[in-house]
């Protein structure tokens, strides 16, 4: 694998990420009320929302789609500048697509794609969520009070993205973005799996291999609650409302995080972090590489039940043999 040893801190954060819903509105119901999530705003097909620890007019849009799965993911470059910078280099791999004025929440963007197909953008100017003057906290480092329903997560935390060539999308966030490799699953030098950031975190996004070689899906979205009590909680309310719950609450070897995994209404997983797993400091942090005959009861479970073969294959939008599956469960 090819990557850029230098470090470039010209993408500061997951900013947003838009979700697609055959179920719009039991999909916003799922966020807003087990999840404690806020409804910013809404346009013809599309619902804007926040956690209560996030600082942006929104992190998640929901829309309404004939199939499930990811519209676009959304990076906020850390200046101008920088923005101008990544933009270059995008244009300079032929996966650029070209300027938006912007959307709810944020100004304009340049639009592009990883190599597999997925939607993305980079933006610099956003608009801060308005607190209004009943629901500022007393904690005046938090953006609004811990909202009074559901178990609410605090934060947008990561994405996963399946893809048919999880090395190409890793080299390609790395070499022209700035990512770096922080931990990775290979099979006999064959890359399965990647976590990269652009910060401390473990990751801001994964890439996994998607077994029929599919391009373009997603393997699920991650909200933030920080604490592992938390999971066990919104576990206990999921379950007496019979939504999906696909792994119950565990932790992962890679990353380190406690974890539960979730399927809302409209058919996307959703991951659920207890706790942020481990930070890196180290600025010459040496990638930890994973065999996957090593992974199962150890990467993917390191403490709680065994994963899933769906966790390991499905992602959305469900191919067809994976969509009759589902209907005979």
């Amino acid at each position: 694998m090819t990557l850029n040893q230098e470090q470039i801190f010209d993408v500061a954060q997951l900013a947003h990420v838009e979700l697609l819903s055959p179920k719009l509105e039991e999909s916003v119901e799922f966020f807003t009320r087990f999840l404690g999530m806020e409804v910013t705003a809404r346009s013809e097909k599309s619902v804007y929302l926040r956690a209560y620890e996030d600082f942006y007019h929104n992190t998640l849009i929901i829309t309404e789609s004939d199939q499930a799965g990811v519209g676009h993911v959304a990076w906020r470059a850390s200046s101008p500048e920088a923005l101008n910078r990544r933009v270059e280099e995008i244009e300079k791999t032929g996966l650029g697509i070209g300027w938006i004025d912007g959307d709810i929440g944020h100004g304009k963007a340049y639009r592009f794609t990883d190599p597999d197909g997925h939607l993305m953008e980079i933006l610099w100017d956003v608009e801060y969520y308005h607190v209004k003057p009943e629901d500022r906290s007393k904690l005046l480092n938090r953006a609004s009070k811990r909202p009074d329903r559901g178990v609410p997560v605090r934060r947008l935390d990561h994405i996963n993205l399946m893809t048919s060539n999880p090395k190409a999308d890793t080299e390609f966030m790395i070499n022209t973005l700035g990512f770096r490799l922080r931990e990775q699953i290979q099979d006999n030098g064959h890359v399965l799996g990647s976590w990269i950031s652009v910060s401390n975190l473990v990751h801001e996004i994964a890439y996994m291999q998607e077994p029929n070689a599919v391009k373009g899906k997603l393997h699920h979205l991650c909200y933030w609650y920080g604490i592992p009590q938390n999971l066990y909680d919104v576990a206990d309310l999921l379950k007496d409302h019979d939504v999906k719950i696909e792994v119950p609450p565990n932790k992962h070897g890679i990353s380190q995080a406690f974890c539960m995994y979730v399927h809302e209404p409209g058919g996307n997983r959703i991951e659920l972090f207890g706790d942020a797993g481990y930070i890196i400091t180290d600025p010459a942090w040496k990638p930890v590489i994973w065999e996957m005959k090593d992974v199962p009861g150890n990467g993917d479970t390191w403490i709680g039940t065994d994963f899933p073969e769906s966790w390991w294959t499905q992602g959305t939008p469900l191919t067809l043999k994976e969509t009759v599956k589902e209907e005979v469960l």
